[in-house]
């Protein structure tokens, strides 16, 4: 008899497809009240899959009484409460991979495709315009100011395209980083003073929590840009709405929001504004990989053998 899993939200597609052959696959998103068909159905589940996004609760533990397993789809656990994993001795694994070059590929690419005005010129050919009149005119990347905020691994990615592309970086954080010879601005304000793009890379905390606010979007200006590809709490995004909508900065392109999936209608409604659905790691590479590591965690717990990619309350 197949083991019983948990599946908390649909993965990548043929991940989905080996574990409903290799288990039997709960799927309660699918039912019209969730939470009653884990408490009614889900009795003998064994092992749970969730993902970085939504994690696992510590009432999620308590509601399956045989869980064995948590195989995380991804390398962060933030949203993980580890410690009823270890009160319950259930394991927890992840799927730890490389993600900064992937998302600093994204960023650029929303470097280029607001200041390029990719988005609108592809609405303009599609809408049949192009005939009847000359689609205006976007703005050169090189020889532009990248202003990084937070130059962690994802932050040093970016920077080493945006130079790439002819650009002057320079970033801000916490402190000056060891052996980086960009410019470094320990004011934020003063940091998108300078820019012509302000790039969020930083990671997502209390001190992060709405770190671009109107203040610093003023300081950007009308000619300057912002991408977002870390988290939307760390924009004020009604204060970015209102920058937009009175030109105080020319155009923003965003991989991440506040209420994500869902996206405010003033951002939908502007031409300006560049939108995507969280991408940063969607790429085939990546959920390939980390549905081999998910996987082998998974069969390795069922055939007794030592957990790959096991994550301890401590670590």
């Amino acid at each position: 008899m197949k083991p019983e899993l948990l599946l908390k939200r649909p993965v990548y597609a043929p991940l989905q497809e080996v574990l409903e052959r290799e288990f039997t696959v709960h799927k309660p998103w699918t039912t019209p009240d969730p939470q009653a068909y884990v408490r009614q159905s889900c009795e003998n589940v064994r092992a749970a899959v969730t993902t970085t996004s939504i994690g696992f609760s510590g009432a999620e533990f308590e509601a399956l009484p045989r869980l064995e397993i948590v195989a995380n789809f991804g390398p962060y656990l933030t949203l993980v409460d580890l410690n009823a994993a270890k009160e319950r001795g259930v394991a927890v694994t992840s799927t730890p991979d490389s993600t900064a070059e992937p998302v600093a590929d994204l960023a650029m690419g929303l470097i280029v495709a607001v200041m390029r005005r990719l988005c609108e010129a592809d609405r303009f050919v599609r809408a049949g315009k192009w005939p009847a009149g000359v689609f205006d005119s976007g703005r050169e990347v090189r020889g532009k100011t990248c202003g990084i905020v937070g130059f962690g691994r994802i932050g040093r990615e970016i920077a080493l395209r945006a130079a790439s592309f002819g650009m002057a970086v320079c970033y801000h954080g916490p402190r000056v980083k060891d052996g980086v010879a960009y410019p470094y601005f320990d004011d934020l304000e003063a940091l998108a003073h300078r820019s012509d793009v302000l790039v969020v890379a930083c990671p997502s905390t209390p001190a992060t929590r709405n770190l671009v606010d109107a203040r610093i979007l003023e300081a950007l200006g009308p000619a300057g840009y912002l991408v977002n590809i870390a988290r939307g709490a760390i924009v004020d995004e009604q204060a970015l709405i209102a920058a937009l909508a009175g030109g105080q900065i020319a155009g923003a392109a965003l991989d991440v929001f506040r209420d994500e999936p869902h996206v405010p209608a003033a951002l939908m409604a502007m031409d300006n504004v560049v939108l995507a659905p969280h991408i940063g790691t969607s790429t085939r590479e990546i959920r390939e990989e980390r549905s081999r590591k998910l996987l082998a965690s998974l069969r390795a717990h069922f055939a007794g053998e030592p957990l790959r990619h096991a994550v301890s309350r401590d670590e």
